[in-house]
């Protein structure tokens, strides 16, 4: 299995003994691939695997015997591989004699770039691309060895001016792109060899003694910033072990994928997954924030400041922009060169984007916030109203305009992703039953902060009038009657109701369109066989013909999926359910290693002892990491009262025996530390003063 290790949108994938070789293995910065090939020889011969992991998500140990080559007997060498990843990537090599005789071998390096961009790269993944039907990937470019620096530098070709620099701490015979070094080791001796690895996108060099130097001060920076993000956030205590270690995974999952100055954002905010997509991504970045508000609102803030930065100003069909819309994707280096810098194919990053405004402002009460982002919030109106709805019909819709952009543009997204319930394949414009539901919330969210926040009445009854006549409109267009009734997945281009059972049905209880008559009925039905996998709500029902559940969007199972059902059941007093998604999310993750991944297998778990994992699945994943911290805060009830100013619990039942004992202390929300905990079923939230805040009792 690959290993991943990153910091940021910097990231190695390598095998397990530390080599990078293969189509989709490599050092990458900037969506580049600035190292395609590191492999490590013993006297000609590749060492053998003992062990390897990570240490830490921007560190990994790799313990390697030698192989028996060149008179070398069976483990007479051990091989340590110690790797680092911060701006560049540093490997520590040291090799040890455990034999009783003087060993005489060779050590060997080679070492290869080909700067493709990581979009080809993907290609060429076989479970995330098509590596048939894939584009070549560029040549590898001919490494240049410098005598003096003691380093090859490898340059971009066609147009690209980024650079390599590997430097080496000890001189060996170098042959083309090939470090040998003939090493004689007495009984119990070692030998150490430092590599550093410098990626630089526009081609500007650095000399040994500084790479140097910047790793030492990178290695200090990343440290103190994982510490100084892990006292920042709230500390858990949770007598099931399972809710804290997937809680201490989650927030080392989302340290790791912190973006900030190297894609020139204003702080930090997460990038979506592993290995793909270390990026900026509108719709993924927004939910994240949305699940981990708990954190406190730095994250939200920067996504908010850095998504007005890359909002549309432009009609562009290259690129699906229109003026008002939100992001759905940046790359940078040679990906912008090969596919886009920035793409606007979401239909429902808009609308999300100004429920996280909202929300930020329900958890800090600070009403300059709302002033700051009015006018991009008011963009953002103007795109859902004007470009929005393709047809007028009062529903928002996408089709695709790029000619390289994506057929399907909700957050389910692959190509077979919209299907009728026989199987058949929906036709664009599509109007994703979910979105409708973000609209309207929305809608209502903006219109209390036109009210309170700017002063604007007339804007205020405006949107609250959009709101009710969509939510009466979409009962009306989206309701099927079969199967016991639920809302169909979409609208087609014929304004066909696509009547799939899908958990999309979910995000409408969260969005709160649904009228209060019917929330009886989707609830039942998303917990029941049908979608109730016994882990999880499934993407698809297995009742319709194109359920699979190893299909990416048509039958598995999404962590941040059924965080947000389990927020909406919440919501509507269906806290049971609510509380057993959380479990059986919880007991999931232990079999993954406490670390949830983005998707797993859709099959029952009458018949599978354990989730299944799908083998596409991105680790770690951003809006995957958040769901344990969204869940917690739905089995908390935790709430903000904006008005109050206060952080409450909303759960006035008992919470469930299996939760055991919690406490979550150092809850940020109104300028205030919070603390809140769980005993015997009944939670308690208190200010940092001391007095209860709100209670809730069984």
């Amino acid at each position: 299995m690959p290993l991943t290790i990153l910091e940021g949108s910097t990231f190695c994938v390598c095998d397990e003994s530390g080599d990078v070789d293969g189509p989709s293995m490599g050092f990458f910065a900037s969506d580049t691939r600035f190292l395609s090939r590191l492999i490590l020889t013993v006297n000609g011969v590749r060492p053998l695997l003992l062990t390897s992991g990570k240490v830490e998500y921007y560190s990994a140990a790799f313990y390697l015997r030698n192989p028996i080559a060149g008179g070398l007997g069976q483990d007479e060498l051990s091989i340590a591989r110690e790797r680092f990843v911060g701006e560049g990537m540093q490997d520590h090599l040291i090799v040890r004699n455990h034999a009783r005789r003087r060993i005489e071998l060779v050590i060997g390096l080679e070492i290869g770039a080909d700067f493709a961009d990581i979009l080809s790269v993907k290609e060429h993944d076989f479970t995330m691309g098509d590596p048939r039907h894939a584009r070549p990937l560029p040549p590898q470019v001919e490494p240049q060895y410098e005598d003096a620096r003691n380093g090859f530098v490898l340059r971009g070709a066609d147009g690209f001016d980024g650079m390599t620099q590997v430097f080496l701490s000890e001189r060996g015979e170098i042959n083309a792109g090939c470090a040998r070094y003939r090493i004689v080791l007495e009984a119990g001796a070692e030998w150490r060899l430092r590599l550093d690895v410098l990626a630089n996108a526009t081609g500007g060099a650095t000399g040994p003694r500084l790479a140097e130097l910047q790793f030492g001060q990178e290695r200090a920076r990343v440290r103190a910033s994982l510490a100084a993000w892990q006292i920042r956030v709230p500390q858990l205590e949770a007598s099931w072990p399972a809710v804290a270690r997937t809680y201490e995974r989650s927030v080392a999952d989302l340290a790791s994928l912190r973006m900030g100055q190297r894609r020139g954002l204003v702080g930090q905010l997460p990038a979506a997954g592993m290995p793909w997509f270390m990026t900026v991504f509108g719709r993924d970045t927004i939910i994240t924030c949305l699940q981990t508000l708990l954190f406190g609102p730095e994250l939200a803030e920067s996504a908010l400041a850095a998504l007005v930065d890359l909002q549309a100003t432009e009609d562009d069909p290259e690129t699906d922009a229109e003026p008002g819309k939100i992001v759905h994707e940046v790359r940078e280096g040679r990906a912008a060169m090969n596919w886009f810098s920035r793409y606007y194919g979401t239909l429902d990053a808009t609308p999300l984007f100004l429920v996280l405004l909202s929300e930020v402002w329900r958890w800090t009460g600070d009403n300059e916030l709302p002033g700051r982002f009015r006018e991009p919030a008011l963009r953002a109106l103007g795109w859902i109203d004007r470009y929005g709805d393709l047809d007028g019909d009062g529903f928002i819709e996408y089709m695709r305009r790029a000619p390289h952009g994506l057929e399907n543009q909700s957050w389910k997204d692959s190509g077979n992703s919209q299907l009728f319930a026989d199987g058949r394949q929906a036709d664009a414009p599509i109007a994703p039953c979910e979105v409708q539901g973000y609209v309207y919330d929305a809608k209502l969210r903006v219109a209390e902060i036109a009210r309170i926040a700017w002063g604007d009445e007339e804007l205020a009854t405006r949107l609250e009038r959009d709101a009710a006549d969509l939510r009466l409109r979409f009962d009306e267009a989206f309701w099927c009657e079969a199967r016991g009734g639920y809302y169909a997945l979409a609208l087609d281009g014929q304004k066909q109701r696509v009547d799939s059972l899908a958990s999309n049905v979910g995000h409408l209880l969260w969005s709160g369109i649904v009228p209060a008559e019917r929330v009886p009925t989707i609830a039942d039905r998303l917990m029941q066989e049908e979608l109730w996998s016994g882990w999880g709500v499934r993407t698809m029902s297995t009742a319709d013909a194109g359920y699979s559940p190893l299909t990416y969007h048509n039958g598995t199972v999404w962590p941040h999926d059924n965080s947000l059902i389990a927020l909406g059941l919440a919501r509507c007093g269906r806290r049971d359910e609510a509380d057993r998604i959380a479990r059986r999310m919880t007991e999931a993750a232990a079999y993954f290693d406490y670390q949830l991944p983005e998707v797993f297998a859709g099959f029952p778990r009458s018949e599978t002892p354990f989730p299944i994992a799908y083998p596409t699945a991105a680790r770690p994943q951003a809006w995957a990491a958040g769901t344990p911290i969204l869940l917690l805060q739905v089995l908390l009830g935790l709430e903000p009262d904006r008005e109050r100013r206060e952080l409450q619990s909303v759960r006035w039942e008992p919470a469930p025996e299996w939760a055991g004992r919690i406490r979550l202390s150092g809850i940020r929300a109104f300028n205030r530390v919070w603390h809140a905990s769980l005993e015997n079923g009944e939670i308690a939230v208190r200010g940092e003063e001391g007095g209860v805040r709100s209670e809730s009792q069984s």
